[in-house]
């Protein structure tokens, strides 16, 4: 029973961490305007620095291979924010924007690309007077990649940014950074989903899943060495639902990761311990919450 110890040990571990790294990047956010004006885009660059990567690894750890993501602010609004459509809406087929307050990181609204009129140039959103900074998720996206103008206020806030459409091939070689500290910031990840009977719910969903994915529905759990999971869907849910499926080792890396293209769908068994989590975002043509999603689950082992 050392892997208890151990894991309250991570913890603890991990929550001083987040705290530290958390506050300080708040105060350099804070402080470097030029950066706060710039689109910040999770890609090759910005993960080959260790600094970068070790922030990542405790403000964002559940890595989203699926899409591209950037980053923008923090920034002052008075009124109103202005984004722009036609940028979004030529670089991929579904996006969200998630807009969260400064310096506490709740989200306040969103603006998802099912919910605009995909004719429009500009959407603009209402929003009281603080600071705010912008989530934005690509998903199925395109060669050419370019990140959206915004407006605060009426007033230009940033211009169009162009992005190499291999940001996201990182994910290919990002296991291979793995290491003790890695290890130990996320072991207990496995512990409470091995115990998760015992635990309240709304626990292990605040550990261990992103925060202001509000378009997205999850399923998560642990998976043991050698065990793989396999994925049934129905023709209805395949047709009106993107599945995203990643699979992490215990150090919350990315190990393989694929999308729902047919019926059944089986994982690779995981050569060490580990988890999965599934997202699932409603396209664009389908009203409803969830209500007609039919998937199941089975792991099982490969040995």
């Amino acid at each position: 029973m050392i892997e208890i110890p151990i894991a309250l040990l991570s913890f603890i571990f991990a929550k001083i961490n987040k705290f530290l790294i958390g506050n300080l990047y708040t105060i350099y956010l804070s402080l470097n305007q030029k950066k706060s004006k710039q689109w910040r885009v999770i890609d090759n660059e910005l993960v080959s620095s260790n600094l970068n990567l070790g922030v990542l690894m405790t403000k964002a750890p559940r890595w989203n291979t699926h899409a591209i993501i950037g980053t923008l602010g923090p920034f002052s609004v008075n009124n109103s924010l202005t984004i722009d459509l036609k940028s979004a809406n030529n670089s991929c087929q579904s996006w969200i924007a998630i807009f969260y307050n400064f310096p506490k990181y709740e989200t306040i609204t969103t603006i998802e690309s099912n919910q605009v009129n995909s004719q429009d140039d500009w959407h603009s959103i209402k929003l009281k007077k603080g600071k705010y900074s912008i989530g934005l998720r690509y998903y199925n996206y395109d060669q050419k990649l370019v990140l959206p103008a915004i407006k605060v206020d009426g007033e230009n806030f940033t211009s169009t940014l162009e992005i190499p459409s291999n940001s996201n091939n990182f994910y290919n070689y990002l296991i291979n950074r793995k290491n003790f500290y890695f290890l130990f910031l996320h072991y207990y990840i496995y512990t409470i989903f091995k115990y998760r009977k015992y635990l309240p719910e709304s626990f292990i969903k605040n550990e261990f899943l992103p925060v202001g994915a509000t378009d997205t529905k999850f399923y998560y759990d642990c998976l043991e060495k050698g065990e793989l999971l396999k994925i049934n869907v129905d023709e209805f849910t395949l047709k009106n639902y993107d599945i995203y499926v990643t699979i992490y080792d215990r150090c919350s890396l990315p190990v393989s990761w694929f999308q729902m293209t047919k019926l059944e769908e089986k994982s690779t068994p995981l050569t060490n311990k580990g988890y999965y989590l599934i997202r699932v975002r409603r396209n664009e043509n389908l009203e409803n919450k969830f209500a007609d999603l039919n998937i199941n689950l089975q792991q099982f082992s490969n040995y």
